[in-house]
């Protein structure tokens, strides 16, 4: 922390400070990360001062765990707070520090007008600064930190110079234009990294494999499954990473992959290939669509020997890849029945006789995977092939028909509620922990 603050200067240290507590506490209000941030730099400032006693930081930072845990705390709560206040010493420091909010998965950040930014500016440009960094922070705290503090500096650059100068509207068409990319990288970053945190490195993998092979359901698993294990492995490498370049370097290199191996495949494919940019190229790909799925025949379940045995990756692997290209289900849907699927199949490979118990459990496996996928269709029909409002009226008639005693009213909630959620979970790039619960 001293090394930071020397290297910084106290000013640029505390905006990383906002920067990191917003993006780790995101419901979290401006007050409560403005108070956690003040204490936090004072104490580092005071600790870190030449002859500060040795004992400084952990008297500091003990008695800051302490004033955590008082009813009256000004700092942002936390669910697991109660439980890392019945411990002691640095036992208790630890599990303060490990504390963390679920991330938001619905940025609501909306960028006032021109106007509105240098008015706020100019009345308050330090206040201006500290508020905007909380705002974006707390709506892309998914993006590498290196990434959103860069971001975040350019913005205010931007801010600085153009409300100060002669033209302002002028100003800030060029400058938005330069910080264009460093903006796209960063938002996209965050969507990316946020299901990766949310998922894990083994369920994001079978995500991206699941999602491509619905893009491009005429492609082969040699073509799409390299594709998924690479994105996963930037996002493992960079999501966490302190370096600045981490995204900027590695996602170019993935675009290539992504058209060598799937421009042929589909046509969505090969008119992303032609966009500008690597990032263009990256954005116009993940925001492809599912295609229609193919018509074969019905996949079966993989078998004790492929599950058992060394091959049982590989065996999920192409189960999944099957099942994702025959199924018009968002991928929420299947990465969630698919994991309890694969969890029901490994626990037959501890029992005694692992295939008698695959005998047992698979006609009943199919059964649930094909209810599943039915009410995931049931809930999502019609949602990507129409226009909101058109979706909406289809979605009344059908629910007419289905509850014919229901009143107008009971209907308009249903209507509401099942629209809502379909806005949330029925596209491609659904946000898994909302749509999961």
């Amino acid at each position: 922390v001293c090394k930071e603050l020397t290297s910084l200067g106290k000013d640029d240290f505390t905006s990383l400070s906002m920067v990191l507590y917003s993006r780790k506490f995101p419901s979290g209000t401006f007050e409560q990360i403005s108070h956690l941030v003040k204490e936090v730099v004072s104490l580092t400032e005071a600790c870190c001062a030449d002859g500060a006693d040795p004992d400084c930081y952990d008297d500091r930072t003990s008695a800051l765990s302490a004033r955590s845990c008082e009813s009256d705390s000004p700092f942002p709560e936390h669910p697991g707070t109660s439980e890392c206040c019945t411990k002691e010493g640095l036992e208790k420091k630890l599990c303060m520090a490990a504390l963390k909010h679920q991330p938001q998965e619905f940025p609501t950040y909306i960028e006032p007008s021109n106007d509105e930014i240098c008015e706020a500016f100019r009345k308050d440009p330090k206040g201006f600064a500290d508020e905007f960094m909380y705002e974006y922070s707390i709506n892309y705290g998914q993006a590498p930190l290196s990434l959103l503090v860069s971001y975040t500096k350019s913005y205010l650059s931007m801010v600085g110079s153009c409300c100060t100068s002669q033209s302002p509207t002028i100003c800030f068409l060029k400058e938005r234009l330069q910080i264009k990319h460093l903006s796209l990288l960063t938002t996209m970053s965050n969507r990316i990294c946020s299901q990766y945190v949310a998922y894990g490195k083994e369920k994001s993998r079978l995500s991206h494999l699941i999602k491509l092979s619905q893009k491009a359901p005429t492609a082969n698993l040699e073509d799409v499954l390299p594709l998924a294990e690479d994105v996963t492995a930037i996002l493992s490498k960079c999501c966490e990473s302190t370096s600045e370049d981490c995204m900027a370097k590695e996602l170019p290199e993935h675009t290539v992959k992504i058209c060598d191996n799937l421009s042929t495949k589909n046509t969505k494919f090969k008119d992303c290939c032609q966009e500008k940019t690597p990032m263009d190229i990256f954005m116009c790909a993940y925001f492809t669509p599912a295609a229609q799925p193919l018509e074969l025949p019905e996949v079966e379940l993989p078998t004790s020997k492929h599950v058992c045995g060394k091959e049982n990756t590989e065996a999920m692997d192409k189960y999944t890849f099957e099942l994702s290209r025959r199924t018009h289900v968002p991928e929420v849907f299947l990465s969630k029945i698919l994991e309890q699927t694969s969890k029901s199949l490994q626990e037959c490979c501890d029992s005694e006789d692992s295939t008698a118990c695959f005998n047992a459990k698979v006609p009943q496996l199919k059964k649930e995977l094909s209810s599943f996928i039915d009410k995931g269709r049931e809930l999502c029909a019609d949602y990507s092939e129409n226009t909101f409002t058109e979706y909406k009226k289809k979605l009344a008639e059908r629910l007419r028909t289905k509850f014919p005693d229901a009143t107008d009213t009971e209907l308009e909630e249903l209507v509401d509620r099942r629209s809502d959620f379909a806005s949330k979970c029925c596209s491609i790039n659904s946000p898994p922990l909302y749509c999961d619960s």
